[in-house]
């Protein structure tokens, strides 16, 4: 038998992007209007569902949020419930599942249902509270576009829009110099960020995760630059480009993270390299940085982010309990959580990869046409 559902408690876990308080607009809106629902919201991911921090949401509190930024609820990309960081009496750490600590917080305060918002490792956790019987759905979110079962996830438009931006502006500076200028973006192991917003920013060079790339062929494209009387070069590199037969950059190792291992550095290395191999130039480096997470939410992303937040309500109601909704074409569906992060023990995500770039496909062949070297 369908359990009645007369709470709902929402959480936004991961990094934060645009395009999540769209999604909070959705799911409170919807659940009260549509189906006379109450709603809280737990306060810094699933921090505040084992802490028992959370928010009641209304009509009021949720107006006038569609545009902004990050998430009115703030976020954690740190706390994994089925294996916490605790600090025992002698200042160490130990890891433990506290899990059903947060399964009681929820029947306390009368929350007969979850909707999770989040990427890999958020996710992962909502899988694994639905098998301990909670209702969740669940709503993909990442600015890298690297999910694989959904067409686009929210925050990756805009991100694209503070890409193309950038771009525009340091092709001024480029172009007054005559420099070399290296802008590296996000997108972990995808490439899609460096891509779409290197050919919107018109870009000269691409480097991307999935075409390691020869230094010596940058050279040789900055020259061809040269020779055709275009004294500057624009290139954009991917935080997880990697030259041939080499590895990605790792940053730091984030221990007690679901997602530990920060890359980035690889745009500053190439910079250094060029300035050794070209002298008739000046190299100059720039890290996008957190810049890509926030800002004014793009048209697409409030509209997308409201359209999950509604469909999430719907199927959560109608008794589509783990499941996460996506997008196919223009059409909001829905799929297994399991077919989302995989069907392992508890914490355990899929190893089948993200959503990466082809590179044979349409996106890399017209940008080869127009003349992009992709460093190879």
């Amino acid at each position: 038998m369908k359990k009645e559902i007369r709470k709902i408690g929402i959480i936004t876990g991961g990094g934060d992007c645009s395009g999540l308080n769209a999604v909070i607009n959705g799911i409170t809106k919807a659940a009260i209007n549509k189906y006379g629902v109450e709603v809280v919201g737990f306060t810094r991911g699933y921090s505040g569902l084992f802490k028992n921090t959370y928010r009641p949401l209304d009509l009021r509190s949720v107006s006038g949020i569609m545009h902004e930024g990050g998430t009115i609820l703030k976020s954690s990309n740190k706390d994994n419930l089925f294996n916490y960081r605790t600090q025992r009496l002698d200042g160490t750490y130990e890891y433990k599942d506290v899990s059903d600590d947060a399964v009681q917080n929820l029947k306390y305060l009368g929350i007969d249902a979850l909707i999770v918002i989040g990427g890999d490792g958020t996710l992962t956790s909502a899988r694994d509270f639905y098998r301990k019987g909670i209702p969740v759905v669940g709503v993909p979110k990442t600015i890298d576009n690297d999910l694989p079962a959904t067409d686009v996830t929210f925050g990756y438009n805009t991100s694209l829009e503070t890409i193309t931006d950038a771009l525009d502006k340091i092709h001024t500076t480029a172009y007054s110099h005559d420099r070399v200028m290296v802008v590296e973006v996000m997108g972990r192991n995808s490439g899609w960020l460096a891509l779409e917003g290197g050919l919107a920013g018109s870009a000269d060079v691409i480097l991307l995760p999935e075409i390691p790339y020869d230094i010596n062929k940058i050279v040789e494209k900055i020259k061809q630059r040269d020779a055709f009387g275009r004294n500057f070069t624009i290139i954009v590199v991917s935080e997880g480009a990697k030259p041939i037969g080499g590895k990605q950059k790792v940053r730091e190792i984030i221990e007690d993270s679901a997602d530990s291992v920060r890359l980035g550095g690889i745009g500053n290395e190439i910079a250094h390299q060029l300035s050794k191999l070209i002298t008739e130039h000046e190299v100059r480096y720039t890290n996008l940085a957190y810049i890509q997470r926030g800002g004014i939410t793009s048209q697409f992303d409030r509209a997308l982010g409201l359209l999950f937040g509604v469909n999430a309500v719907d199927l959560l109601m109608e008794g589509g309990a783990g499941r996460m909704v996506q997008l196919r074409g223009r059409k909001i569906t829905s799929i297994p959580l399991e077919e989302v992060v995989g069907s392992g023990k508890v914490g355990e995500t899929s190893k089948g990869g993200g959503k990466q770039v082809d590179p044979e496909g349409q996106y890399v062949q017209a940008a080869r046409a127009i003349g992009i070297s992709f460093g190879n």
